[in-house]
């Protein structure tokens, strides 16, 4: 395989310090090319990136409606949240809501991921729970989804095991996930995401037709599309609650709106939707680096293909150009798209 080619350089001063390779897919709902950089082909585990995806049936069954959930709420279903305090009491209001508490949580336990809320949380003298972690929402979502499935039956009971593959809530996931990329996820490379659940490896081409899909519902089920409208509406009215204070999808969403629907994964992985173009992005960082270089490359992507303001042109180049300080708060260098992403 041909290496990826370079998508964010550092520079040291004015001289190039490193560099992060990687591949980029933007694709519309019918599975055309836009743009393509590097191996878009290679199947990529997708991680948190996807959780909108993975959210599809909370809201296509009807136990969003069912449970009452609100905007804060659906977000912090497609959400990889900071743990923050408004972020641990959506996650447990849709617990409540369908009947049982955070002991159905089976995401495990971590202290909040925003350092704020951990230095608040030790300072009580308080240990976190399953709801700071930072995929309680996405599992809230699942337990939501299951509580309506468990119909007659004890909904605890019912939703035990959930993250399991052959559970019957995750069945779910895995299906709007497949019918939403159009991959085998049968024959696709399985493993197991930091929360627990599977994670499965799908080509980049995929994952960024399936925002496509979602951006403008074209390849889903009626039920499907009607549901992708309703998360990113969510998103888009309470887009704090996908990440948190600082974080760039809240920032980038805030500032916005319903014209990016963009969501983080570990490893390098990020994807969005982009609605009024009717495009889907997927991007994979090679050496995994999501907090730096991926981010630049998801700036450059948003700030080269929507017209934007001047306004709104200055803060995207902000990120898509972050300035590097040292300790003494002194400029030491900055990152930069390398020229294939502003051509």
């Amino acid at each position: 395989m041909n290496a990826n080619p370079i998508l964010v350089e550092v520079l040291r001063g004015a001289s190039i310090e490193s560099a992060h390779r990687g591949a980029l897919a933007i694709v519309d709902a019918d599975g055309a090319l836009h743009t393509a950089r590097g191996d878009i082909e290679r199947p990529v585990f997708p991680r948190s990136a996807v959780k909108l995806l993975q959210a599809l049936p909370l809201v296509a069954s009807g136990a969003a409606e069912r449970w009452q959930l609100d905007d804060d709420e659906l977000a912090l279903a497609c959400a990889s949240h900071g743990g923050e305090e408004r972020h641990t009491a959506a996650a447990a209001s849709m617990l409540a809501k369908a009947g049982v508490d955070a002991g159905a949580l089976e995401c495990g336990t971590h202290w909040p991921a925003f350092d704020g809320a951990l230095k608040a949380l030790a300072a009580r003298g308080q240990a976190p729970s399953a709801l700071h972690n930072n995929c309680s929402g996405k599992h809230a979502g699942f337990v939501c989804l299951g509580c309506l499935m468990a119909q007659a039956s004890d909904r605890r009971d019912y939703v035990r095991g959930y993250l399991q593959p052959g559970h019957p809530v995750m069945r779910e996931v895995t299906a709007a996930l497949q019918a939403a990329t159009g991959c085998d996820l049968a024959r696709a490379a399985v493993g197991t995401d930091g929360c627990s659940i599977p994670t499965y490896a799908i080509p980049l081409r995929q994952l960024a037709q399936a925002f496509a899909r979602v951006a403008t519902g074209q390849g889903l089920s009626a039920d499907r599309a009607r549901a992708a409208r309703r998360l990113r509406a969510a998103v888009a009215k309470a887009p704090f609650m996908v990440a948190g204070s600082g974080r760039f999808d809240s920032r980038v969403m805030e500032r916005l709106g319903e014209r990016v629907c963009c969501k983080v994964g570990a490893e390098g992985v990020y994807c969005a939707a982009l609605p009024e173009l009717g495009l889907g992005v997927a991007i994979k960082v090679d050496d995994g680096n999501t907090a730096r270089a991926a981010e630049v490359v998801m700036a450059a992507v948003i700030e080269r293909l929507l017209p934007l303001a001047d306004a709104d042109a200055g803060f995207m180049r902000s990120l898509s150009e972050p300035v590097l300080v040292n300790w003494n708060g002194i400029e030491v260098g900055r990152l930069r798209p390398a020229a294939l992403l502003r051509g």
